[in-house]
């Protein structure tokens, strides 16, 4: 797509940025509910349900893998595979969602409705996942392991996708979007530390039956029912605080069909014809691979590889905190001064090379050996920087797919957010899918021991699995940048998008 449009719609001069717009400006407009500043305590109140989104991914993609594969003795491929089939469910029922709640029209708004049904099924899923019954077999685990997941996924979708709807429905200001989603993220990043910090600080700790906690099988289902409970509860914290915004926010055109499944292939079909999402999806594919196969292998490394204690482990959760503040700050100035197209490329150019560092400087012999003091600090200092660039990424990418919905609803008259935002929806579970899966078959492939002792499992296994985390895994991130180097929309771009839709809705008002 060139910069310039070549819809009748799109203007042919360049006018003000958006961000001009005063902050003591509130009238809403098609686009955001607040034209400036949204209130403090919406912005919150938004953000904070980010918050359940990492307690409920790090308790399942975390810890999972590790529980079905090394402790209960699941093959690594029918683990990964439980997962990735639940991708072709979540292909389907995260746009569905998504263009459902497009269209909704209610008292509660578009949104709203389907973030309070999802809290109660979610936690019970969460639960049941980590208490499967005894004597189940490989194909019952499998069963077992596969329903539990696409189930939970598929009602986490009815919070989640109109959740990050919201977000991009709550300014129409480009640089207000990004304070907005930087909130986010740092949500996001508390929500992590502290469910990962809590778990193997309270539920994996050593004990005198386990020197290693992560071996205590018992434990798990104790560690899934307090992260059920606490992402359950910030759920309908976070649906109940933001009520307030609901006749502010944008609702469907009066002219706007109700749903049905000709309208939704419709809806798909406009929004894969806008080239800038098409060039961002088949990108994000790719980090979500990388991602997500470090992710499900991460206990596998820090307990085999690193031979690290649990007691060394948990302090990773500061990383998981400290980074994405370091990070917010970064990237909210870096915004100011570059388009978000190079945060995002920079972002992906750490991201693969931090991805292959440690295991390649272990390889080269210039890293300390397993039990030195240096250990621990230098993995640490590198996973917090992978948190920084993980940010930077993840802020930027969301911000631009609230633009990208704008450019779209000047080409085709419709707001649909809900359909923009599955796909970030969609792609945080093809991490843990295809994580899942990739790791699974590696495990297999190596014939990784089941149950092993740290220190025990021989270098051969130890350097096969290095490869996995620290190679293979870099590549997709790597392919991801060719994609992302096809995003065209510029801020001047955007610019000229949001007059040209205010100029459009002062006529027809």
């Amino acid at each position: 797509m060139s910069e310039r449009s070549t819809t009748p719609d799109s203007p042919n001069t360049s006018t003000s940025s958006s961000s001009s717009t005063s902050p003591e400006n509130p009238i809403g407009t098609l686009s955001g509910a607040y034209a400036g500043k949204v209130p403090a305590r919406i912005k919150g109140a938004y953000a904070i349900g980010a918050s359940a989104e990492t307690i409920f991914t790090i308790a399942f993609n975390t810890f999972n893998f590790f529980f079905y594969t090394n402790l209960l003795g699941l093959s690594g491929t029918l683990a990964g595979l439980a997962i990735t089939l639940g991708l072709f469910v979540d292909a389907f029922t995260d746009p569905l969602v998504g263009a459902l709640s497009d269209r909704w029209r209610s008292k509660w708004g578009r949104r709203h409705p389907f973030m309070f049904v999802a809290p109660l099924p979610v936690m019970l899923c969460l639960y049941l996942l980590y208490s499967p019954p005894e004597s189940l077999g490989q194909v019952g685990l499998f069963l077992w392991l596969g329903v539990m997941a696409v189930t939970m996924r598929s009602f986490f979708t009815l919070f989640h996708v109109p959740h990050l709807a919201m977000g991009a429905e709550l300014s129409s200001d480009f640089f207000e979007r990004t304070r907005v989603m930087s909130l986010n993220t740092l949500c996001m990043a508390a929500g992590a530390a502290l469910v990962y910090f809590i778990g193997l600080s309270v539920f994996f700790k050593a004990t005198p039956e386990f020197a290693n906690g992560l071996m205590n099988a018992g434990a798990y289902p104790q560690f899934a029912l307090t992260a059920a409970l606490m992402g359950g509860t910030i759920m309908l914290f976070s649906a109940i605080f933001t009520r307030e915004v609901i006749p502010r926010l944008p609702q469907p055109s009066a002219d706007t069909p109700v749903f049905n499944l000709t309208a939704f292939k419709q809806d798909l079909k406009d929004a894969f014809r806008n080239k800038n999402y098409l060039m961002f999806l088949i990108g994000y594919v790719f980090v979500s691979a990388t991602l997500g196969t470090k992710e499900t292998i991460s206990i596998h490394m820090s307990t085999y590889y690193w031979e690290l204690a649990t007691e060394q482990i948990r302090f990773y959760a500061l990383a998981l905190m400290i980074g994405p503040i370091i990070g917010y700050f970064i990237t909210l100035r870096l915004h100011r001064r570059f388009d978000k197209k190079p945060t995002l490329i920079g972002a992906l150019v750490v991201l693969s090379i931090l991805t292959a560092i440690p295991v390649s400087c272990r390889m080269l012999g210039i890293y300390p050996e397993n039990g030195s003091a240096l250990l621990f600090p230098m993995l640490l200092g590198n996973y917090l920087i992978y948190m920084i660039a993980g940010t930077l990424l993840h802020i930027s990418a969301m911000s631009a797919l609230a633009d990208i919905a704008d450019e779209h609803e000047l080409n085709t008259h419709k707001r649909q957010e809900g359909i923009f935002y599955s796909a970030r929806s969609f792609f945080g579970k093809a991490s843990s899918g295809l994580g899942h899966l990739l790791a699974g078959i590696a495990l297999d492939i190596i014939d990784f021991p089941v149950g092993a002792e740290p220190g025990t499992v021989a270098a051969d296994k130890i350097y096969a699995l290095g490869i996995v985390d620290g190679h293979l895994a870099a590549i997709p991130v790597a392919i991801s940048i060719l994609f992302y180097m096809k995003y065209r929309l510029t801020r001047k771009r955007h610019s000229d998008i949001q007059n040209a839709l205010r100029r459009r809705n002062q006529q027809h008002a």
